[in-house]
C-alpha cells in the first residue's frame, strides 16, 4: 500500500501562483511513476501532468503546458506541481495519483493509487 497526501491548494486570484505537494508513504516510493489529476464540478477527471521515476520524461496536458511544472524529490518521497499564470479555468480538486510498472502516466494509463485531493479555486 502507497499512502499520498496533498498539500498546498487554496483561493488565489487569476495570473496567481500555487505549488502542490504529495507525499507519498508506505511502500518504497521508487519506482513509481506519479501524476497530477484534477477534476472541476461535472467534469470528468483528467491527466493535468505526469514524472517518471527519474524525472527524464515529463507528460503535460495542452491547457497547462507553459504554466505548470511537475517535478519530483524522491529522497523525500515527494512530488510536486508548480502552478503560474493561474486562470479561473484551473479551478477543480486536484489529485496526486501513482502507478508502478509504468516509465509515465498517460491519460490512457490506469492508477494504482490515489490522494484525497486538494482544492485549488482561482477567482477572476
Amino acid at each position: 500500500q502507497v499512502q499520498l497526501v496533498e498539500s498546498g491548494g487554496g483561493l488565489v486570484q487569476a495570473g496567481g501562483s500555487l505549488r502542490l505537494s504529495c507525499a507519498a508513504s508506505g511502500r518504497t516510493f521508487s519506482p513509481y511513476a506519479m501524476g497530477w489529476f484534477r477534476q472541476a464540478p461535472g467534469k470528468e477527471r483528467e491527466l493535468v501532468a505526469s514524472i517518471s521515476w527519474t524525472s527524464s520524461r515529463t507528460y503535460y496536458a495542452d491547457s497547462v503546458k507553459g504554466r505548470f511544472t511537475i517535478s519530483r524529490d524522491n529522497a523525500k518521497s515527494t512530488v510536486y506541481l508548480q502552478m503560474d499564470s493561474l486562470k479561473p479555468e484551473d479551478t477543480a480538486q486536484y489529485y496526486c495519483a501513482s502507478k508502478g510498472r509504468v516509465v509515465l502516466l498517460l491519460p490512457t494509463s490506469g492508477v494504482d493509487y490515489w490522494g484525497q485531493g486538494t482544492q485549488v479555486t482561482v477567482s477572476s
